[in-house]
């Protein structure tokens, strides 16, 4: 029997915690503090969006559930490093994440760093132990994750963030700023994901990544629209910072309603990229349903 989504969503939200409990280290192994704060930053909290759409994309390829848990946790781990590296007072300066307070501010600046850099090296840990796949698709899921949060990625959106406070970005340039920041990660789990399973298609890879590459866009047009439109007790994280901090997103440059039409439109091309896959999609089809209408 098939699961309905929000109860697949809480099987694999769980999973996931499991694991990464598991692969992370000890809180009572030293240096306890540090692994106390990366465990603390991890655990208990978070959607989890970006291992659900590995699962997910998972499923289009036959992987397996065990073959799903590393690329899930290597993915969730760099995701929160860049979470309590951009909290920082250098960054975006944030006392609320996951609606309790940010690990800088649970634990201290420096130690906030540290976590960030040892989830960051987990990560490329977690898909190098990784038993029951060739080596060949080894390599390429950990270059795939290093390209997705580095200087052409994730920590490159960043950059362009903090350059563009203040500033007017056209609508290209703000989709080439998230593209990198938030899609390049949202990107690679899909990916991952994929790569978990059996071999695809040339025609396949490319309908997924075109799935994959509007639904990072659609995840960031939500957010700025969450930011202007929902509570800080809803996000559990500061609503309203972007505006306060002068940054462009999509409500500044399109209007409420014009960002809304946006995410409408980035929805329907990304579900249109999947049909080839038919049911196989049926949990990526969830996922960018639930991703575009989210109130969190």
């Amino acid at each position: 029997m098939t699961l309905v989504f929000a109860d697949w969503m809480a099987d694999v939200q769980a999973r996931v915690e499991t694991a990464l409990t598991r692969a992370l280290p000890a809180a009572e192994s030293i240096p306890a503090r540090l692994h106390q704060a990366m465990r603390y930053s991890t655990l208990g909290g978070g959607k989890r969006v970006r291992p659900l759409l590995a699962f997910a994309a998972g499923e289009i390829t036959g992987a397996t559930p065990e073959a799903l848990d590393a690329a899930a946790c290597a993915v969730e781990c760099i995701h929160v490093y860049s979470l309590v590296h951009d909290d920082l007072p250098c960054m975006d300066d944030d006392v609320l994440r996951r609606g309790r307070p940010t690990c800088h501010v649970e634990f201290d600046e420096p130690t906030a760093l540290l976590v960030g850099d040892s989830l960051q090296t987990l990560a490329f840990e977690i898909l190098a132990r990784q038993k029951g796949i060739d080596v060949a698709r080894q390599v390429e899921m950990i270059r795939l994750i290093a390209v997705a949060s580095g200087s052409c990625g994730m920590a490159g959106g960043q950059a362009i963030d903090l350059e563009s406070v203040g500033k007017s970005l056209s609508q290209p340039e703000l989709e080439l700023m998230h593209a990198l920041k938030t899609g390049a990660l949202i990107r690679a789990a899909i990916l991952l994901g994929a790569l978990c399973g059996n071999a695809m298609t040339d025609v396949e890879r490319d309908a997924l990544d075109r799935f994959a590459k509007r639904a990072g866009l659609l995840f960031q047009v939500v957010d700025d629209v969450l930011d202007c439109t929902a509570s800080t007790a809803t996000l559990g994280k500061t609503a309203g910072k972007d505006a306060a901090a002068e940054k462009p997103t999509y409500v500044s440059l399109l209007g409420l309603e014009g960002a809304r039409r946006f995410a409408a439109e980035l929805e329907a091309e990304a579900l249109d990229s999947l049909r080839i896959f038919g049911n196989r999609s049926r949990r990526l089809n969830e996922l960018a349903d639930f991703i575009a209408h989210r109130k969190f």
